[in-house]
């Protein structure tokens, strides 16, 4: 969020200097500064059966300005810290007490040190998501539609630079489902 909004203020100062007697040239930066922010959030089946996802997408004038991912699978107590409430009335409520509602980012050294091995993964679980989310930042909602309309689920591993999730399309598409979410 700060990010944009200082590029959207070094934008308008270069603008200002360039377009010095031009006052479309600052009235379109000022517009485009002061349009609002609208944020989505979607719970999505992005990578399988026994998880889930929450992608949350920040827009701005049919642009997405952030993303942010997360998947919530039941881990074991042993080898995972559970979300909050786990140790509590909530987590007391699933019927197994050896497992528990984790996120795999909050737990992403036992979760990547586990695709590692299971998967032959070479990249963090954290750094994974934070590439997908990466691609879409930036991006219109209908070039990110367009986007995965045309490219096969293999493709998309191969579009996103530092990701090498096989579900890539899945979190993209949870990101532009919260995109389109966005109030």
């Amino acid at each position: 969020m700060k990010k944009v909004t200082k590029l959207l203020l070094v934008a308008g100062i270069s603008l200002a200097v360039v377009g010095v007697g031009n006052s479309n040239v600052l009235n379109d930066v000022s517009s485009a500064a002061s349009a609002p922010l609208k944020v989505g959030r979607v719970e999505a089946a992005a990578h399988g059966t026994k998880c889930f996802t929450v992608a949350v997408a920040v827009v701005q004038n049919g642009v997405i300005v952030a993303a942010s991912l997360d998947d919530y699978q039941f881990l074991s107590t042993e080898v995972a810290k559970g979300v909050p409430n786990s140790d509590a009335d909530f987590g007391q409520n699933y019927k197994d007490p050896a497992m528990v509602l984790a996120s795999k980012k909050a737990n992403n050294k036992y979760y990547s040190d586990h695709m590692k091995e299971e998967a032959k993964s070479t990249v963090a679980y954290d750094k994974n998501l934070a590439a997908v989310e990466k691609f879409a930042t930036g991006k219109t909602i209908k070039s990110l539609e367009a986007t995965l309309a045309k490219k096969s689920k293999e493709e998309m591993v191969d579009a996103v630079s530092g990701a090498t999730l096989v579900d890539t399309k899945g979190y993209l598409t949870a990101i532009l489902n919260a995109a389109k979410a966005a109030k």
